[in-house]
C-alpha cells in the first residue's frame, strides 16, 4: 500500500513538472522564445543572497517562494535566461540562471587535479557520492580544502547508519556502539579531532541544505581542522534516507 502511495505521488509530481514546463514554454513563446533547452546537470547552487522563484520565466510573473544563498535546487530545463526548478520544499517555478551555479556530477572529485582523490571515492554509492560532492562544494565555496574519504571512517559511518535503522533510533549515541568517538576508537581509528552529522531526509540536497541551515552541523562541515570523512546514505522507510557523516582531523 505504501509503495502504491509513493508511486502515485511520484507520478503526480512528474505530471505536474511536465505541465509546468509546458506552461513555461508556452509563456516563453509569447515572449519571442522558440524552445526550451535540456541541461547536462540536475543540481544547482544558489549564489544570490535571496533568489525569487517565479511562476513563469519573466519578472512579470508573481513570486511563489524564495531560495537562499548556498541552498541547492533541482534544475529541469532552461527557458531563455531562466531555469525551471524544484525547491527543497517542493515549489516548482522559474529562477534567473544568472544566480544559479550548475553542480555537475563528480565536480569535486578532481579538486587540485589530484588523481588519488578520485580513487578514494570509487566505492561510494551514487547517493553517498552526490552528498559527498555537495558537502565539498560548500567547503570550497568557503575557501576550505575539500575533504577526502577515509575507507575506515566510511565503514564506521555505514555501520552507524545501519544501526540507527535496525535499532529504530535517531541519535549521536548508539545503544550498540556508544558515542561517535567511542566507535572510532573501538574500530582502531586514530584522530586529533572528530565530529558527526546525522540526518533523516528524502533527498541528498535536502539533507545538505538542512545541515547548512543548522549552526552546529554547518560548523562541522566548514571546520578547517577536519580533512577526512566517511558518509553513509541508507534507505529508510521512516525518513526516506538516513545520513551519517563522520569527520576526523589528523
Amino acid at each position: 500500500m505504501m509503495q502504491n502511495i509513493l508511486n502515485h505521488k511520484s507520478l503526480f509530481l512528474l505530471i505536474l513538472i511536465l505541465a509546468i514546463i509546458s506552461l513555461l514554454i508556452f509563456s516563453a513563446n509569447s515572449l519571442g522564445m522558440q524552445y526550451y533547452e535540456k541541461l547536462d546537470f540536475v543540481t544547482g547552487l544558489v549564489t544570490a543572497s535571496a533568489l525569487n522563484v517565479r511562476a513563469g520565466p519573466s519578472t512579470n510573473y508573481k513570486v511563489v517562494t524564495q531560495v537562499y544563498k548556498n541552498e541547492y535546487i533541482r534544475v529541469f530545463a532552461k527557458v531563455g535566461n531562466w531555469y525551471v526548478v524544484q525547491t527543497d520544499n517542493d515549489f516548482i517555478g522559474a529562477v534567473s540562471k544568472d544566480y544559479v551555479r550548475p553542480i555537475y556530477p563528480d565536480s569535486n572529485t578532481n579538486i587540485g587535479n589530484n588523481s588519488s582523490e578520485t580513487e578514494m571515492i570509487g566505492d561510494l554509492t551514487n547517493d553517498e557520492k552526490e552528498t559527498f560532492n555537495l558537502i565539498n562544494e560548500q567547503r570550497v565555496a568557503a575557501g576550505l580544502p575539500a575533504l577526502l574519504i577515509d575507507d575506515e571512517v566510511q565503514n564506521v559511518a555505514r555501520t552507524k547508519a545501519q544501526d540507527m535503522i535496525n535499532q529504530g533510533y535517531f541519535s549521536h549515541t548508539s545503544p550498540t556502539y556508544g558515542s561517535p568517538f567511542d566507535m572510532l576508537k573501538n574500530y582502531g581509528i586514530s584522530y586529533r579531532t572528530a565530529g558527526e552529522n546525522i540526518a533523516g531526509n528524502s533527498s541528498n540536497t535536502g539533507a545538505v541544505n538542512a545541515w547548512m541551515n543548522s549552526e552546529g552541523h554547518k560548523a562541522n562541515i566548514l571546520n578547517n581542522s577536519y580533512n577526512y570523512t566517511g558518509i553513509a546514505v541508507i534507505n529508510s522507510t521512516k525518513y526516506g534516507k538516513v545520513y551519517v557523516q563522520m569527520f576526523i582531523g589528523r
